[in-house]
């Protein structure tokens, strides 16, 4: 695939997270905290896939710290660029699957288990992962 092609691809994934971002942050004002979690972990997973994109590899699974260490093989400039985000991502992570299911939680609901701290925590984390991405792929 041509750089251009590439880049565009990077850029519809990017865009993609950052509307989930965008979506996690209203969901978080009207106290809709687990969704906002969980919307801040898509952001920075398609961030950091938009990071794959560009290099013309196909990423696998949901892990953003995964996907993270997955450079490592693939691109070791961007890992470089982005290996101090894991333990954040290994945070946002923690959000995948609880904040969706009802049997993530013992005897809760995910509406019961998670705050308005622990969707700013995620948005905050969440920003970071993508303003890093931002910078690398210089949009």
């Amino acid at each position: 695939m041509s750089t251009e092609k590439l880049l565009r691809e990077a850029k519809r994934w990017f865009m993609t997270a950052e509307d989930d971002l965008d979506t996690a942050r209203i969901l978080n004002k009207n106290a809709k905290y687990a969704h906002s979690c969980f919307h801040t972990q898509q952001a920075g997973e398609k961030a950091i896939k938009s990071l794959w994109y560009l290099i013309d590899e196909d990423p696998w699974g949901h892990s953003i710290k995964m996907l993270i260490d997955g450079l490592k093989e693939v691109n070791q400039e961007y890992y470089k660029e982005m290996k101090h985000l894991e333990r954040i991502g290994i945070v946002l992570d923690r959000f995948y699957i609880p904040t969706r299911y009802p049997n993530g939680l013992p005897d809760m609901t995910p509406d019961m288990a998670f705050s308005s701290e622990d969707a700013e925590t995620c948005v905050a984390h969440a920003e970071k992962i993508l303003d890093r991405v931002k910078s690398i792929l210089k949009i």
